[in-house]
């Protein structure tokens, strides 16, 4: 790591922020804390990420340096296929956190899930659990995703669990009950110019060495025969903490990228934004998609999870009345 003078001149190697770099359990994102908001509605979507140009608008931000001007925002294209709500569950609290009281499937279920999960023989009436209500501190719903409607060669749906806004638990399972069954639309959770967080599973790279994972020095050729890529002394035989740079995971981690905006949701039959020849990596964008400022985590065709937003955009742009897509960036 370097002599106590070195601390003084640069800053450690690696992030503490991130820990612990751990592979990911599996491609679905998970999402620990839901941010709560009045409207009884789903707090969340899914869509696969399908690529990057940038936009051309005018900036109707009122403190803008900008503000008149026509600029170019690079977005992210997120291919959001309708998704099916195919199970309601009861919570119940206690000291130890929250347990699954009770559950209730549709009555139709798609056939495919089968390739997720075992489909139950006996399904539960969804007015049973009314009974539980008043033992029951939250409801929440079971949804799957449609990739064969989109470009990507699955058929395997995603399966993930979605939490209900507001404060009422009636409210909550009488939402819960009349989508049972039923496909919900991006533009039923959200809105153009809405503020969101995004969840995703990065970019896997492997195992890698200590160089590329941290970021430390490339040692000295004269001095150090027998290895160039690694630190040239970590201490004494103890075991190493975590902040220690050592080889290991690097990428396929779950990330939140925090106050992201969707700057316009279409459909791609009314307003195409696939490149001649497709998307590198993805192909041809079909159906409705989302286009987000910025970057998101994660490769092409990965599944990218939507949240309200905990914190306020700053530089959120207000509702933007036309938007061009550029046919240059497309292109690559």
């Amino acid at each position: 790591m370097g002599s106590s003078a070195g601390f003084r001149r640069r800053p450690r190697r690696g992030s503490l922020q991130y820990w612990h770099r751990k592979k990911a359990n599996r491609e679905t994102p998970r999402i620990r804390v839901w941010n709560r908001i009045s409207d009884v509605k789903l707090l969340g979507f899914a869509g696969y990420k399908a690529g990057m140009t940038h936009i051309n608008f005018v900036d109707n931000r009122q403190k803008s340096p900008t503000k008149g001007e026509e600029i170019r925002v690079p977005v992210t294209i997120l291919e959001t296929p309708s998704i099916n709500i195919f199970n309601i569950r009861l919570y119940s609290s206690d000291a130890y956190g929250k347990k699954v009281m009770a559950e209730s499937f549709a009555d139709n279920l798609d056939l495919k899930l089968a390739k997720r999960l075992d489909l139950p023989k006996k399904r539960a009436n969804p007015e049973k659990l009314a009974e539980l209500l008043s033992k029951a501190s939250e409801v929440r719903v079971l949804a799957y995703t449609n990739p064969s409607e989109t470009a990507i060669a699955k058929k395997k749906p995603d399966i993930m669990e979605l939490a209900i806004g507001g404060d009422d638990v009636n409210a909550q399972f009488e939402y819960a009950k009349s989508i049972l069954g039923t496909e919900v639309q991006i533009e039923d959770i959200f809105s153009s110019s809405e503020s969101i967080d995004v969840h995703a599973v990065t970019k896997g790279k492997g195992f890698q060495g200590s160089i590329k994972r941290f970021g430390v020095s490339i040692l000295h050729r004269k001095a150090h025969s027998d290895g160039r890529r690694k630190v040239a002394t970590l201490g004494n035989w103890m075991a190493k903490t975590w902040r220690v740079p050592h080889p290991g995971q690097m990428g396929y981690h779950n990330r939140t990228e925090s106050s992201k905006q969707i700057l316009k949701i279409a459909n791609a039959e009314e307003s195409p934004i696939t490149p001649k020849g497709g998307f590198v990596k993805y192909g041809e964008v079909k159906g409705k998609y989302a286009l987000i400022a910025g970057s998101l985590p994660g490769p092409k065709k990965r599944l990218i999870r939507l949240t309200f937003a905990k914190r306020a955009h700053s530089g959120a742009f207000p509702a933007i009345e036309s938007i061009e897509a550029s046919t240059i960036t497309q292109q690559r």
